[in-house]
């Protein structure tokens, strides 16, 4: 489970947290030449619940930045999600990262070509979760066409009304998807996401993001939500050696 890669540093500690073992003091042991069977440590640890990382971003710091991932480390933390469900388990994690998901409300969708079809599934889902969809031009055409509906917005350097950055500014959009064509989002999307970081609303990235979202959110709906400590989780932890 361990990386030999310059994010290592990070991935260590959290699945140590995860599974209930101290890894970089074992690995510093082994080092010195301790073996993993005297240190009671021989068998590969599946945890009975999902633990879910999300990095925390310090875009609202630095307006007008883009707001993009990238290979850069620019997180400035790093906070766990862990539930017996991997939605809910997202949905923890989000809100100890922040923005958290929404449950209800609007929802912003814009993607690129390669991704209209998943848009399309995530839009469905949110529909049907009593979500209101709206899309520029190009990714509502792909919505519509699937028979899902959706209010078609403007475009922002196009002068269009109502376009995303209109409902931000009123409060009136509470989830955008959106994923950049090239390695950083154009003009119109840097606005859009900057306007969403300043206003604490929720936006995924990435279509796998945009679909743990969906699992979220029905988790959300449909479950109570519960808080435990990584103590009582260690105690269903199988043995370790």
């Amino acid at each position: 489970m361990l990386e030999v890669n310059p994010r290592a540093s990070r991935t260590v500690p959290f699945v140590s947290k995860a599974i209930g073992v101290p890894l970089a003091k074992l690995a510093s042991l082994c080092m010195m030449g301790a073996k993993l069977k005297d240190l009671g440590f021989t068998r590969e640890i599946r945890p009975p619940y999902w633990a879910v990382k999300e990095s925390v971003f310090p875009f609202s710091r630095f307006p007008g930045a883009p707001v993009a991932l990238s290979p850069e480390m620019r997180s400035t933390g790093e906070v766990m999600g862990v539930d017996d469900d991997l939605g809910m388990a997202y949905a923890k994690a989000q809100m100890a990262a922040q923005p958290a998901l929404p449950v209800g409300g609007n929802v912003f969708l814009s993607v690129k070509d390669r991704d209209k079809a998943a848009a399309v599934e995530v839009a469905r889902d949110l529909a049907a979760l009593g979500f209101t969809v709206h899309s520029t031009s190009g990714t509502a055409a792909a919505i519509e066409a699937a028979g899902v509906k959706v209010n078609k917005l403007g475009k922002i350097s196009e002068g269009a009304r109502p376009n995303a950055l209109d409902l931000l500014k009123n409060g009136q959009l509470q989830m955008i998807v959106n994923t950049a064509a090239g390695m950083l989002p154009r003009k119109d999307e840097n606005a859009m996401r900057s306007e969403a970081v300043l206003r604490g609303v929720y936006m995924a990235s990435t279509m796998n993001a945009a679909r743990a979202a969906v699992l979220g959110i029905r988790s959300l709906k449909q479950k109570a939500l519960t808080v435990s400590s990584l103590q009582e989780h260690a105690k269903v932890l199988p043995p370790r050696g």
